[in-house]
C-alpha cells in the first residue's frame, strides 16, 4: 500500500482529498503547514508528498527547496490554486514532479498520482535499464544514483528522469516536447521550452566540466537535445 503524505492547510479540502486517496487505497496522512510536513518527511519518508504551495510559515516552494538541497527525492505533486507560467515553471525549478491547479478534477489528480507512483516503483522502466557511462558520469537508473569521477552527484527527480531519458535515446535527438511529455506528462505548450531547457541547464551545470560549452548534454538547434555518450 503506497503511503501518500498530503500537505494541506486548508481543513476541509484535506478531508476530502483523504477520503478520495484512502477510497482508492492508499494510506494518507496530512500536514497543516509546511514545516509539519518537512518534520514528517524526514522522520518517514513517504511515497509520495501532494503539496500545497500556499502555507501557513513555511510555502510549498521552500519545503521543495529544502527537500531538494537535503538530497531528497520524494516525489512531489504540487496542487495549487497558482496556475500562472511562472509559478509553474519555478515549481518544476525547485524540484517538483507534477503540478496540478486548484479547481482540479479527481479524475485527473488520481491519475497524475498513479502516474507518479508507477514511475518510481520497483517495477518500473528505469529500473530495468543497465548502468550507463559517458565520460566520467555513471548513470544507475536501478538505484536512482549518478557519480561524477566516483562522487554522488545530487539530482531532483526530475533532473534525474530528464537524464535518464536522454540516456535510454543512446545518443538520439530527443525534442522539447518528447521530453516534456515523457519526463514531466505535461502537455502545456506555453511552459514547454522554459521548463526542459532549465533543467538541461542545471544538468549541464552539476555535469559538465564547462557548461557553457557542454561536451555530452548537447543541444541540437531548431530539434532538441542529445546526450554524446
Amino acid at each position: 500500500m503506497a503511503r501518500i503524505l498530503l500537505v494541506e492547510d486548508n481543513e476541509d479540502l484535506a478531508f476530502g482529498l483523504r477520503a478520495t486517496l484512502e477510497f482508492e487505497g492508499y494510506e494518507v496522512e496530512v500536514a497543516g503547514d509546511g514545516r509539519e510536513g518537512c518534520e514528517r518527511i524526514a522522520a518517514d519518508p513517504p511515497d509520495l508528498v501532494v503539496l500545497d504551495l500556499m502555507l501557513p510559515g513555511l510555502d510549498g516552494y521552500e519545503v521543495l527547496s529544502r527537500l531538494r538541497k537535503e538530497g531528497d527525492r520524494t516525489p512531489v505533486l504540487i496542487l495549487t490554486a497558482r496556475g500562472e507560467e511562472g509559478d509553474v515553471v519555478l515549481g518544476f525549478d525547485r524540484g517538483a514532479d507534477d503540478y496540478v491547479t486548484k479547481p482540479f478534477s479527481t479524475v485527473e489528480l488520481l491519475a497524475r498520482v498513479r502516474a507518479l507512483l508507477r514511475r518510481t516503483g520497483t517495477g518500473g522502466r528505469a529500473n530495468r535499464l543497465p548502468v550507463e557511462r559517458f565520460g566520467d558520469i555513471e548513470v544507475n537508473p536501478a538505484s536512482g544514483t549518478v557519480l561524477r569521477d566516483g562522487e554522488p552527484v545530487t539530482l531532483t527527480p526530475k533532473e534525474f528522469d530528464l537524464l535518464v531519458a536522454l540516456v535510454r535515446r543512446k545518443g538520439a535527438v530527443a525534442s522539447r516536447t518528447e521530453l516534456l511529455g515523457e519526463v514531466w506528462e505535461y502537455a502545456n505548450a506555453q511552459v514547454e521550452t522554459r521548463t526542459v531547457d532549465v533543467h538541461v541547464a542545471e544538468l549541464r551545470r552539476k555535469l559538465e566540466d564547462d557548461p557553457a560549452h557542454p561536451r555530452h548534454i548537447l543541444t541540437v538547434r531548431k530539434k532538441g537535445y542529445r546526450l554524446q555518450l
